[in-house]
């Protein structure tokens, strides 16, 4: 038995121990976690994942006039500017899947996956709206937490290079049929749902455990850092307002560790590492600007000019670096 497995089968079974041990917090955590999937997940992901993979079967090797500016400005290959829908406006992990899914049938070179699996696949409207309308009590922050997180998916894809490798032409395909559709979103929303129930499981054992000693804005940083629905939820025992903005931001930017999970199990063969450095980047991006945001709207525009004149002169450097090689 190779070590991986040696520790595999170690933490499984440690796990069921303590399942057998405490299985009325186990119960109550998988209860909360059907529920939010019930009401959450189901909800707001389970359309668009239908919707995305209709969307891609059937505009993947077309021009899409009204995206083709977006397009240039992230560097997408032509004429898969559709991933912007399921990338901007799907939810976790919805664009990821999508990125995926152009990749297995060939639209999409490894490279060019890779580099959009960073940003492509952000926190959806349906799902922000719901969970933090009721936390802010101007509208317009809920608003800005949107176009924060949004304008740092798009500094990620500005600042993150191309590959040198030619990108492949987009061959338009048979469009996807309703009932494979429907089929390909089950699946894959089970295993969204997966995730969810086990680290709602997790969260109810560390809140018995420990999490209780600490103090509550670090008890909701750790949870939404695990789990993004749980995080934002709990946001509402936070009685600072800038606070709540701020950590609501970080939340959304890295989409926490299930979804990472979540988005591993529908990537594929493409690396899950690609995906993380651009969360991680995307974060660093959105609390920045969510500091501006709060110091005022000078210093927001401020910040976002220093942040576009740094990646435009890192782009020339690599360039000139890329043009040395090459002689």
């Amino acid at each position: 038995m190779n070590r991986k497995s040696l520790w595999t089968g170690a933490g499984a079974g440690l796990g069921m121990l303590v399942l057998i041990l405490d299985a009325k917090t186990a119960l109550e955590g998988a209860q909360d976690g059907i529920a939010l999937c019930v009401q959450t997940i189901l909800p707001s992901l389970f359309p668009f994942f239908v919707l995305s993979i209709l969307l891609n079967g059937a505009l993947v090797g077309e021009t899409l006039p009204g995206f083709s500016l977006l397009g240039r400005l992230l560097r997408l290959p032509k004429n898969r500017e559709s991933l912007l829908i399921p990338a901007f406006l799907g939810g976790y992990p919805v664009g990821a899947q999508a990125v995926a899914s152009l990749y297995q049938r060939g639209q999409l070179t490894r490279p060019t996956a890779r580099r959009l699996l960073a940003f492509c696949s952000n926190a959806g409207p349906a799902f922000l709206f719901g969970m933090t309308a009721s936390l802010f009590s101007e509208g317009w922050m809920v608003w800005g937490l949107w176009g924060i997180h949004i304008a740092g998916a798009v500094l990620t894809a500005m600042w993150i290079p191309e590959s040198s490798e030619p990108e492949r032409r987009a061959i338009p395909t048979t469009a996807v049929s309703w009932a494979d559709a429907l089929a390909s979103a089950l699946n894959v929303t089970a295993r969204v749902c997966g995730w969810v129930v086990l680290f709602r499981v997790l969260i109810a054992f560390l809140d018995r455990w420990f999490l209780w000693m600490l103090p509550a804005e670090i008890q909701i940083g750790l949870i939404g850092l695990l789990e993004l629905s749980n995080g934002c939820y709990a946001l509402k025992d936070i009685a600072d307002e800038s606070l709540r903005f701020v950590l609501c931001s970080l939340f959304l930017g890295f989409g926490g560790l299930c979804v990472t999970m979540q988005t591993a199990s529908v990537i594929g063969n493409l690396p899950l590492g690609d995906y993380l450095r651009g969360k991680l980047m995307q974060t660093l991006f959105s609390l920045l600007l969510c500091w501006a945001a709060i110091q005022g709207t000078g210093v927001l525009c401020l910040t976002v000019l220093l942040l576009l004149v740094a990646i435009r002169c890192t782009r020339k450097k690599r360039s000139r670096k890329l043009s040395t090689a090459g002689v």
